[in-house]
């Protein structure tokens, strides 16, 4: 596919330029089509490089993207149509069009309104420091171990964190975003030093907003292995829970060393994430949350 002005800088700060954003996704595809294929996604596309006012496309438009599988309209009632990434080639047609950030909803388009993820986005305010992150982090792990339920663990590319929660595809949106909602106003009573339950940048000074409206009917997070558009190109690194206190930040990994890491790391810390089918009955009952 051909690559227009591969020669322009989409970030100041290290330099990359579009060639090497194409490079890059070139370079990790497989990895990042695990995330992506069977899944409706939203690019965030930056036109005018990182720092610049960027978009989320959600839907084709009318212009499609090479590539791009526009999916069946009457899979989301009432809004346009969604798009699937599901090949090399649909990668770099996204990053033609200027794409740094690959966003995959939590269920796959054949199962559109019962989630097989559930994501708790832990996002810093104002004052809180890295150590905080990740010990916060740890407490999100704990809880949900109480509550029968095994997470995996990446960096989101920026500020925080992102603990995944692998499910069976059997329970309603609604019922996914209310029972995050749940486990994360747990986190605040048990912890209100730590936790805050509301978003809002005032809310969350000196303490940190566990995100579970990513949970929601339509919402979506960053991918593993995305570039994320901020100053330095972060990456969003899937990693083991042992690799955490060695991180130096969420932006540990960035365009320029995450392809030699995920070439020499021994094996894949999310292999087996999809094969983890878990259930929320035991989990709703010991946090006392009755779905309506």
């Amino acid at each position: 596919m051909k690559l227009t002005h591969p020669e322009r800088i989409v970030d100041a700060e290290s330099g990359a330029t579009k060639g090497d954003v194409a490079r890059y996704y070139e370079t990790v595809a497989p990895q990042l089509l695990g995330q992506l294929k069977g899944r409706p996604v939203a690019l965030l596309r930056a036109p005018e490089g990182v720092g610049a006012a960027g978009f989320f496309q959600k839907h084709p438009g009318k212009a499609a993207l090479p590539g791009v599988h526009v999916l069946d309209a009457d899979l989301w009632p009432g809004h346009e149509a969604l798009m699937e990434v599901a090949s090399p080639r649909a990668v770099l047609s996204a990053v033609q069009m200027n794409t740094l950030e690959f966003h995959p909803w939590n269920a796959r388009r054949r199962r559109l309104n019962k989630p097989d993820r559930m994501i708790f986005d832990l996002d810093p305010g104002e004052g809180v420091g890295w150590d905080e992150v990740r010990d916060g982090t740890l407490l999100v792990r704990d809880l949900l171990q109480q509550l029968q339920l095994r997470s995996w663990l990446k960096t989101s590319g920026g500020k925080g964190l992102h603990v995944v929660v692998p499910l069976a595809a059997r329970w309603p949106v609604d019922v996914v975003r209310g029972f995050s909602q749940a486990v994360v106003q747990r986190l605040a009573r048990e912890h209100p030093e730590r936790f805050v339950a509301k978003s809002g940048p005032a809310n969350r000074v000196g303490r940190i907003f566990v995100d579970w409206l990513r949970n929601g009917d339509g919402a979506t997070a960053v991918a593993a292995y995305s570039l994320r558009a901020r100053p330095g190109l972060g990456v969003a690194m899937p990693i083991s829970w042992d690799e955490l206190p060695a991180l130096t930040g969420a932006a540990h990994w960035t365009l320029a060393n995450a392809p030699q890491h995920v070439a020499a790391r021994k094996a894949d810390p999310w292999a087996e994430l999809d094969a983890y089918k878990q259930s929320l009955v035991a989990p709703m009952q010991a946090l006392g949350y009755r779905a309506d």
